[in-house]
């Protein structure tokens, strides 16, 4: 039992690493003991954030990596570039995203396809691309896509592909988590509520602490809270959950 949430030795994968809630999972894991890869489209940010967490009493290891996950032909050249360095992969999160905020008349279709095409279409050939490396972990790989409450309930903002794009999120984990677990792979999500991110900060400048009202647990999200459940889908205590998306938001959308 003590070791259920054990990650040390594992290699991870967590895109869009380099900030936000991609950095606080990559620090809980490596914290913990496993080489984690942080990709984002930036090098110099994503390394940056490598060197920070580096510096920490960390037991693993954090390793940058350029990505353009928006393209198929960007996800091929990121895979091919993790199995140059590694034979197999322990988890992957899918956590690189954006959001789109404009009213419905004037909503384009470009804010449409790139949203959807980065938080959903990526996701799929990540997963469909990496395949071989995590058939190959020894004891099954673990699958963490990263959603949102947004696609579980209605958004009070106009982010229309943003919401729609976090919905297919849940279901394809729902879809990829029947399918893959014949692989000994386990695919499961993680709705978060509020937390301070580059997604929030242009309304968390400004309306702070009234979100923070909406909130019954009486804060946002922090990067334990976060981590703490990555580590969980990410480690043996999570081998029978398939499939599920966990909402993480201290009942923000309890209330609706």
């Amino acid at each position: 039992m003590k070791n259920l949430f054990d990650v040390s030795g594992k290699t991870a994968v967590v895109t869009g690493g380099s900030r936000g809630i991609g950095a606080m999972i990559a620090r809980g894991f490596a914290e913990n003991g496993a080489k984690t890869y942080i990709c984002s489209r930036k090098l110099g940010d994503c390394q940056n954030k490598a060197d920070e967490l580096n510096a920490l009493p960390c037991s693993g290891q954090v390793i940058a990596v350029q990505a353009d996950l928006s393209t198929l032909e960007g996800i091929e050249a990121f895979v091919s570039g993790i199995m140059e360095k590694e034979q197999s992969i322990d988890i992957l999160v899918n956590n690189a995203g954006a959001v789109w905020l404009a009213p419905f008349e004037g909503f384009s279709e470009q804010a449409w396809d790139k949203i959807m095409d980065l938080n959903v279409k990526s996701i799929f050939f990540l997963i469909q691309k990496m395949m071989p490396l995590l058939k190959a972990a020894k004891k099954g790989a673990k699958i963490i896509n990263i959603a949102s409450v947004d696609g579980k309930w209605v958004p009070e903002y106009e982010t229309y592909s943003y919401s729609a794009s976090k919905a297919a999120v849940i279901h394809m984990t729902k879809v990829l988590g029947k399918k893959l677990i014949e692989e000994n792979i386990n695919a499961n999500a993680i709705a978060p509520g509020p937390f301070p991110s580059e997604m929030t900060k242009g309304l968390l400048k400004h309306h702070k602490e009234a979100v923070i009202k909406t909130i019954p647990k009486g804060r946002l999200g922090e990067p334990e809270d976060i981590a703490g459940t990555a580590l969980y889908l990410g480690s043996r205590a999570s081998d029978y959950m398939v499939g599920e998306t966990l909402v993480l938001d201290g009942a923000w959308k309890n209330q609706y």
